[in-house]
Order: C-alpha cells, then sequence, then structure tokens
C-alpha cells in the first residue's frame, strides 16, 4: 500500500490574489516514486498512500483513477487518518482500498465503515469492545497496530495476540487480519530505537502472521529490514526527503507541488527605509523592495525569517520584513528588472521545501498540510 499524492497545486488567492499552489501528480509522482521502487527492490511490495490531512485529500484523488498507470502492478491503498471523509473519496469514484488510520470514533463512523468498505487500524479497546458489540450489515477488514515504541497508539506488544484473538472471532469483521506499526525515529539512521522497535514486532509477525506493514517513507529510504507486504510512502510521495538533514534531490526524489504567487508591487526604497511590521529591516542603500501576494494566512509561515528565499523569475531572492497576513516583501536588487505581475515561488520547482522549513524552524510536512483553503489547487499534467 502506498500513501501517494502526485499532484501540481496551483494556489490562486481569492479575487485580485495570484498566489498558486502547484502540485504535479500524475507523471512526475510515479517517476519520483518509481525512481525509488526499482532501486529498493519493492515490486513486489503493495503501496499504502498516506493521506494525513484535507490539503492531501484534494490531491490524492485523480491518481487511483488513471489508466495505463504504472502503479497498476501495485496494490494501490489509500490511507485517512479517520472515517470521516473517506465517503468523499468513494463518491468521487475511487474504487481502491481505503484504510482508516485511526480507526473510527464510534458507532456512526463504524457503520460507514462498513458501508463505503473502509479499513478501520484498531488501536484501543475501545475500539475492539464497539466492533463486538455491533453487528455490521457488511463485513470489514481491519488493521490491528501495535506500539512498538512510538507510544501514541496501538496495542502493547504484551496485549497483540490477544486484540488479535478478538479480532478475529468479531463476526463482522473479514479475514484476515493484517497487522502494522509505526516507527518513531527511522529518520535518523544513527538512532538504535528502530532496531529495538523491530526487535519488539518481529516475534508477534512470526506468532500471528497475516500480511505486515511497517516502513514509512523514512524506513522506504533507511531501512530495508522494514519492507514487509505494505509499504507506507507518505512525504516522499511530494519529492521531499524524510531523511534528517537529506534533501530530495540527493534521494532522486522531485518536487510535485509548487506554491506560487506574483509581485503586486515594486517600490524603490531609500537607504534607512524600514520594511514592514515594527521595521524589523532597514534598507542598507536605496533598492527594489518588492511584495507577493501571499502570508500566512495563506500557509507561508509567519517565522520565516529575513533572508529566507524565494524565486522571481526562476532567480532567487531574500525574504525582508516580517511575513504578514496577506504579503511578503523580497529584496529585488538581485532583479532589478521585475515587475508587477511577475512569478514568484515559495516552494517548489527549483526551490527545495526542505530549504524553506529548514529556515522557517520547521519540517517540510507543515508546510504541505498548511496551504490554506483560500489558496486555489490546480493539477497539471506534464509529459
Amino acid at each position: 500500500m502506498f500513501i501517494i499524492n502526485l499532484f501540481t497545486l496551483h494556489t490562486h488567492l481569492m479575487l485580485s490574489r495570484w498566489t498558486h499552489s502547484h502540485a504535479e501528480p500524475s507523471n512526475a509522482w510515479e517517476e519520483t516514486v518509481s525512481a525509488r521502487l526499482g532501486p529498493l527492490h519493492l515490486e513486489s511490495n503493495d503501496v499504502f498512500v498516506l493521506d494525513h490531512s484535507d490539503v492531501y485529500l484534494g490531491i490524492c484523488l485523480p491518481l487511483p483513477r488513471r489508466k495505463n498507470s504504472r502503479w497498476q502492478r501495485h496494490t494501490l491503498q489509500l490511507g485517512y487518518r479517520a472515517c470521516r471523509g473517506e465517503e468523499q473519496v468513494r463518491q468521487a469514484g475511487v474504487e481502491k482500498q481505503l484504510v482508516a488510520l485511526e480507526g473510527f470514533f464510534g458507532r456512526d463512523e463504524l457503520e460507514a465503515a462498513s458501508h463505503y468498505q473502509i479499513e478501520p487500524v484498531i488501536s484501543n479497546r475501545e475500539q475492539l469492545s464497539l466492533l463486538e458489540k455491533r453487528r455490521l450489515p457488511q463485513q470489514i477488514a481491519c488493521w490491528l497496530k501495535v506500539d512498538t515504541g512510538m507510544h501514541r497508539l496501538g496495542f502493547a506488544p504484551a496485549e497483540a495476540a490477544a486484540a488479535h484473538a478478538r479480532l478475529a472471532s468479531c463476526a463482522s469483521v473479514r479475514p484476515p487480519i493484517r497487522l502494522m506499526t509505526h516507527l518513531a525515529s527511522a529518520d535518523d539512521l544513527q538512532d538504535s530505537a528502530t532496531a529495538n522497535q523491530l526487535q519488539l514486532f518481529l516475534p508477534l509477525i512470526s506468532q500471528l502472521g497475516g500480511e505486515i506493514s511497517i516502513a514509512n517513507s523514512a524506513a522506504l529510504l533507511g531501512w530495508p529490514q522494514t519492507h514487509y507486504d505494505w509499504v507506507r510512502p507518505g512525504i516522499m510521495l511530494y519529492g521531499a526527503s524524510p531523511l534528517l538533514g537529506g534533501s530530495g534531490e540527493r534521494h532522486e526524489l522531485k518536487p510535485v507541488m509548487t506554491l506560487s504567487s506574483r509581485l503586486i508591487a515594486v517600490n524603490q526604497c531609500r537607504r534607512g527605509d524600514r520594511i514592514g511590521y515594527g521595521g524589523s529591516w532597514c534598507c542598507p542603500e536605496e533598492m527594489p523592495v518588492g511584495v507577493v501576494a501571499i502570508g500566512y494566512a495563506d500557509g507561508y509561515p509567519r517565522h520565516a525569517p529575513a533572508g529566507t528565499p524565494l524565486l522571481v523569475n526562476g532567480s532567487r531572492v531574500p525574504l525582508v520584513g516580517r511575513v504578514s497576513m496577506d504579503m511578503v516583501t523580497v529584496d529585488l536588487r538581485g532583479q532589478p528588472q521585475a515587475r508587477v505581475g511577475d512569478p514568484v515561488v515559495l516552494w517548489g520547482r527549483g526551490l527545495p521545501a526542505e530549504e524553506i522549513a529548514e529556515a522557517a524552524g520547521t519540517i517540510s510536512y507543515e508546510l504541505f498540510c498548511g496551504v490554506t483553503q483560500r489558496v486555489k489547487f490546480s493539477e497539471e499534467e506534464l509529459g
């Protein structure tokens, strides 16, 4: 199973705003992940495409419906947080397997899982008890999650066999039951936590059998011993590296989401002019300062400091002054020919999201998930 998002997003802000979130899905995405599948020898693994946010939801729908996709040789499964919203995916025409990573939060969602044939991940006693009490109209396939070290969701290894037996005896559960766990520190190849988690999980694989899923994006790149029946790529599908200090390019990953906007003003400022709220940046000389139609209300990180790079007409320019709600300002001394209407890339093709995230003291996942609803998304077919 792969949780995959392959789209080129164009984010257009409302009315006069020109911000674009450009996500290059289809071809670019397939090239990105397929470039890794070959070297990783994952041809026999099924792919679990993980989708953790509403932003991703709108992006991942086209992929499972594409004809003549190289992914047809894999079983493609889409993974979401919970049963909420999965019905939107079904109604959009997606017939692939759907997995609710946090299971169901109550009776209504359990009924929806049966109706739409969504596979919940069972991770606590309350979910297990509800399943035992309800006789569903249609049986559902289930996953059992084991907590081997993340300490968020899942049954303790000592409780897993009993939970598995209870789940297997539920009349509403369709066998076989699949097992999964989640790696807490796979992004750090020097951390022994991953090996410790595997040591706890491997005996359960031998004892309980069934199909297994362990590997997330980081484990796909760095821990081949975790590549079991199903693999769960997430952030790597966007072309970003899941490894500490890594870059997508280093791992043959191509960015598939580009957030872009345009210049809405070019001001000729004097030496000593203070830019933006609080006047935190002072012009060292006479210089052009550009104003870009994007801000933290669109999902650009407010804490991005002066010097964070953007692309104007494909060339790097530094951010100056504070990020405001609707606008950011840039030093155009390196692009003196820039004019109102010229394109600006905030991250994506030519400007890795990892670099922007590092400058802002965050991670690229937060950038991808933080793009807001007022940004217009579009998909571009490449190739």
